[in-house]
């Protein structure tokens, strides 16, 4: 019986008794109403009728299961500490802007963190050279970004000196740091963590097939970056990943800058990718937004974003401005649900957040980019 139904027997018993003068027999007749939660049921009935007086919830009644844990996953692209950008480290804490609370929100954020970090070195011989200091990873880890890839055709602009310096920050710095190592191993192992029960593995690779793809792709003798020269290795490692029981994610470097559909090279990898069991690929190169949604592949619940675009970006002319943070739930083994937060790169180089009608329209217009990009709203099964 519940607590209201026990009270309005109460009001009953006292109704019936109103006439009886003396606090003794009232004291009786409330005695009577308490003591059967305290007395054995003489039958069956009884026992049923205490029963109820115990609990609120029918008898019938099941407690359901506890729903199955979400995890938000939030992606952004390209980060650049040069040329225009190179002021924003004066301070650290600030050099992301307003941007950083879409980042933070997410229970793991990450980026592209195309630069070595070094402050020494001799430039590759090649037409853009890239590099930061170390309080770059500090800005990333203050902006609420948790990790950061450099399987990217920049990570080794600075020669041999620039890779040492990269590793020792990395290994110094504040977040943990994909793509890219002293051997192979290290290279092409995956960052993983646990949130709220459900263990995520994250690679970063680069599928750029220039300079530092040729030269400085690690093996298990020498550093580099994790590229698809040894694309083996790092399929292998995500079917490692999908066997332990983990949320798969793959960040990688591809595309042609400029060029706003995939190449067959990216949609076979991402089929590949998927096949051994990643659940997330996401990436940047082009230096503008590509499609994203579901791979059109029966039976996979695959999620792809081919392209992020430029996020902190150096220089005033790119290919687009338009950039955003991308942001999935993953619930059950798989991505479940996403939402893009759009903004636009301003004068200093520093991404700002789009409102309004403006973010509508620049919505409407990340939805479109599916269609050459050959992804589904939804998952294929």
């Amino acid at each position: 019986m519940g607590r209201h139904r026990k009270q309005r027997s109460l009001r009953g018993y006292r109704h019936v008794v109103a006439g009886v003068a003396g606090l003794a027999v009232i004291a009786f007749v409330l005695a009577l109403v308490l003591a059967p939660t305290d007395l054995e049921p003489a039958n069956e009935q009884a026992a049923s009728s205490t029963e109820e007086s115990r609990s609120s919830v029918p008898a019938t009644a099941v407690t359901p299961k506890p729903s199955s844990p979400t995890v938000t996953l939030a992606f952004a692209g390209d980060v650049h500490f040069t040329g225009r950008t190179e002021g924003l480290l004066a301070d650290p804490a600030m050099a992301f802007g307003p941007i950083s609370q879409e980042l933070s929100a997410a229970d793991i954020a990450m980026v592209n963190l195309e630069s070595a970090i070094t402050e020494r070195g001799v430039e590759e011989p090649k037409e853009f050279h890239f590099r930061a200091p170390p309080v770059s990873l500090d800005a990333l880890a203050a902006a609420g970004i948790d990790i950061a890839t450099l399987g990217n055709n920049h990570a080794v602009d600075y020669g041999s000196v620039g890779l040492e310096d990269t590793l020792a920050a990395i290994a110094a710095g504040p977040i943990p740091v994909v793509g890219i190592g002293p051997d192979a191993a290290t290279a092409y192992a995956p960052y993983r963590t646990e949130v709220s029960g459900m263990g995520i593995s994250i690679f970063g690779a680069s599928q750029v097939p220039d300079r530092t793809y040729q030269r400085w792709t690690a093996t298990d003798t020498s550093p580099g970056i994790a590229s698809t020269a040894d694309q083996d290795r790092l399929l292998a490692g995500v079917s490692r990943a999908t066997a332990a029981g983990d949320v798969v994610v793959v960040y990688l470097h591809w595309g042609i800058e400029g060029e706003q559909c995939p190449t067959p090279e990216m949609r076979t990898l991402a089929t590949d990718l998927a096949t051994a069991g990643a659940d997330a690929i996401v990436g940047t190169h082009a230096h503008l937004l590509l499609g994203a949604g579901y791979l059109n592949q029966p039976g996979s619940t695959a999620y792809v974003a081919y392209g992020l675009g430029n996020f902190v970006w150096w220089e005033p002319e790119a290919s687009s401005d338009d950039t955003g943070v991308l942001t999935l739930t993953v619930q059950n083994g798989a991505v479940s649900g996403s939402v893009f937060s759009p903004a636009r790169i301003d004068d200093t180089g520093r991404p700002q957040p789009v409102l309004a009608a403006q973010a509508r329209r620049a919505v409407a217009a990340f939805e479109e980019l599916r269609g050459c990009a050959g992804l589904l709203p939804t998952p294929a099964v």
